[in-house]
This record gives C-alpha cells, structure tokens and sequence, in this order.
C-alpha cells in the first residue's frame, strides 16, 4: 500500500555531496590557519599577561575543535547509505553542532572564572603585544569566516563554523580598542573586563546553536519547515479526505524527511501524483525524502495508526 515518492530527492541528495566537498578546502584552511594563530596566540597572552588575549585564545582553541567537528560531520555527509545506516551518516552533522555549542560553553566558563580573579588581582599588560597580536588574529580570523559565508544560510554546521570565526574577528577588535586605552590610561581593570564581555558574547551566539541542534536531535520539525502549510497542501490535494501521521524531521543539518498517511477513498496516486508531491514539497517547503502511504479508510480494516497519531 505504501508507496514510496523519491523522485526529487534522489537528485537532491546527490547535490548535497557536491556541497559537502566544496567546502572541504574552506575546513582545511580555516582550521590550519587558526589552529597556529591560536598556539601563538596564547603563547603571546602569557607573556604579556593579557586576560583579554588569552580569553579570546582558550575561545580560539574550542573554535579549532568545532571547526574539526564540523568539518568531520560535513566529510560524513558525502559518505553514500549501508545497510545499517541507511540514511548514511547525516545525523552526525547535528552531534558536531551540538558538541560545538556545548564546548563553547565550557571553555567560556573557564574564562570568566580566570577573568574574574584577575578583576581582584590586577596585573600591567604589555600592550604593543596584544595589539599586534589582535590586528594579526582580526585578518586570520575574518579572512576565515569569508570561506564559509555562502553556505551559512542552508546548513546550520556550516553556519556555526563561519559564526565562530566571524565573532572571533569582532571580539578581537574588542581586546585591541581595550589594549589601545589600557596604553593611554593605565586602567588595567579593562583588561579582565574585556574577558568577561567576550564570555558574554559567545553565549549569546552559542544559545541559537544549542537550542537549534537539541531540537534536531530529538526529531523536532526543523524551525524553517512550515508543518500547517505542509498539512494544508497535503490535505488540499484532490481525493484526499483526510490525513494522519504527518511526521517532519531533519535527517541532517540540511536534509528534511516526511511520512504521511493519506486517505483517499475514491482515487489513489499516480507515478506522476508521487512525482508533483515531491517536487512541490521540495520546492514550497524544502522537503527533500517525502515517504506517502495511500489508505483507502475503510471501515472493515482501518489503519491502525490513524488513532495514534
């Protein structure tokens, strides 16, 4: 009875193997280019006992990492379907955002632990080094996020790699500005303030990333998928009278996949009806591997899961 409606998203996931090799070079760049400024990075904090420099080098560090989980999650998204996995290995992109989100987590609590002390032990900073080092990291990082700037609106593994950089670039502008009025003034409690303030940032920015893959991980509707228009566009097609079973989750950061149960007691789908469904839930809703059963609703020997769900 069920029949399973493909045709779009066969062409589509091939499409999305492209795209996860395009953005190999950007992963392999980025984390090169970062993984050396941050070693660098934090050599020059300890030496010029800058918490605000050396806060934004443990962030650099859990950046590297995330930018290696993702980078690994996109490298398994090209791998093709097994007999065990056999939606392939998409789901491990949501498990590199979520390890992203919650890395970041821990090392800014890390920082503010060590920022809030310095508040309370104030120390000189050797300015000139922090703001070469900070001009330098405001290139290598910004330089970074450009690779990913494309890819930032469909996948949300893509977009945490280009927000980590790209925020990295900003809250070194931060770190140099403080360092330019530490040399001016001599207020060294601008320095582990600077600390805190970074902390803040990247909270902020990792409260999307966290709520957005816990969601994905427990099978929720992904937040761009309108789930009441799909059920309208469904229910509205001709011969349909009732539908049940409606189920939308992310196979990926950016794959979407749907069950639904059709009742139709006077007609049933075509080849060509499974061919326009899929097309028009690919192209009105972003659903790329829609599955439709087709139940004639009788009464005799009624689907059992209609009650259900």
């Amino acid at each position: 009875m069920g029949t399973h409606s493909h045709s779009h998203g066969g062409g589509h996931s091939h499409h999305g193997h492209g795209h996860a090799r395009s953005f190999n070079r950007a992963f392999a760049i980025a984390v090169s280019a970062t993984l050396i400024y941050s070693i660098t990075e934090a050599g020059y904090a300890i030496y010029a006992d800058s918490m605000s420099l050396l806060a934004d080098a443990v962030h650099n560090l859990g950046d590297v990492l995330g930018l290696v989980l993702a980078w690994i999650a996109n490298w398994l998204l090209s791998f093709p379907a097994r007999k065990r996995y056999s939606y392939g290995f998409k789901r491990t992109t949501i498990i590199a955002a979520l390890s992203n989100a919650v890395i970041l987590v821990a090392t800014s609590a890390l920082i503010a632990y060590e920022a809030i002390h310095k508040l309370f032990n104030l120390t000189s900073v050797n300015e000139n080094v922090v703001i070469s080092i900070g001009l330098i990291g405001i290139l290598v990082n910004g330089g970074a996020s450009l690779l990913f700037m494309r890819g930032a609106e469909d996948d949300i593994n893509i977009k945490g790699a280009f927000l980590h950089l790209l925020a990295d670039a900003l809250i070194l502008v931060g770190v140099v500005v403080s360092a330019i009025i530490i040399h001016y003034t001599n207020w060294l409690w601008i320095d582990p303030v600077v600390g805190l303030i970074i902390v803040g940032i990247v909270l902020w920015g990792t409260w999307g990333l966290l709520r957005d893959s816990l969601s994905l991980l427990l099978d929720a509707v992904p937040h761009y998928i309108d789930y009441a228009g799909v059920k309208e566009y469904l229910s509205a097609y001709p011969g349909v009278t009732a539908i049940h079973d409606l189920h939308i989750w992310g196979l990926s950061t950016r794959e979407v996949a749907l069950t639904a149960h059709l009742v139709m007691p006077n007609a049933s789908l075509t080849d060509s009806d499974h061919k326009k469904i899929s097309e028009d839930l690919h192209e009105k809703f972003k659903i790329d591997h829609p599955t439709i059963q087709v139940e004639a609703g009788s009464d005799q020997d009624p689907c059992l899961r209609s009650h259900q769900c």
